[in-house]
């Protein structure tokens, strides 16, 4: 860990970015499945499920900066390359046949609650510890 101006012990800091980080992983991985769905939606709700999937990308991109920069201002290291995320995600792999609509949509909706479960975790973690930003 590196040195921080947030006022909690090292261990708090290192335990709290752990779980970031774990959560970055998800949420990379995530990402990427989003837009792999994105790609390859196909069906009569393509137009609006190729939009929405785009703004769930979107969206999650922007969330998964803001734990990054909070793991790195609690002195840790954020990580996240494709191979750091590939071996560090928790969701389940995206499946490869998958091209209708509704079959997405079922397949996204598990993973982002995998993720959102993690999410909390990490959450209740930090709070506990006092840490509620």
């Amino acid at each position: 860990m590196y040195p921080s101006m947030i006022p909690l012990p090292e261990k708090t800091r290192e335990t709290i970015a752990g779980d970031l980080n774990a959560v970055l992983a998800d949420g990379l991985d995530l990402h990427s499945q989003i837009k792999v769905a994105h790609w390859n939606v196909k069906g009569p709700q393509f137009a609006s499920l190729h939009l929405l999937f785009e703004g769930f990308a979107t969206g999650l991109a922007l969330h998964n900066d803001t734990i990054a920069e909070r793991a790195v201002a609690l002195g840790a290291i954020a990580v996240g390359t494709a191979r750091q995320t590939a071996k560090a995600s928790r969701l389940s792999e995206y499946p490869a046949s998958t091209t209708q609509g509704l079959e997405h949509v079922a397949a996204l909706a598990e993973r982002v609650e995998a993720y959102l479960k993690g999410l909390r975790a990490a959450r209740t973690t930090a709070e506990k510890a006092g840490d509620t930003d």
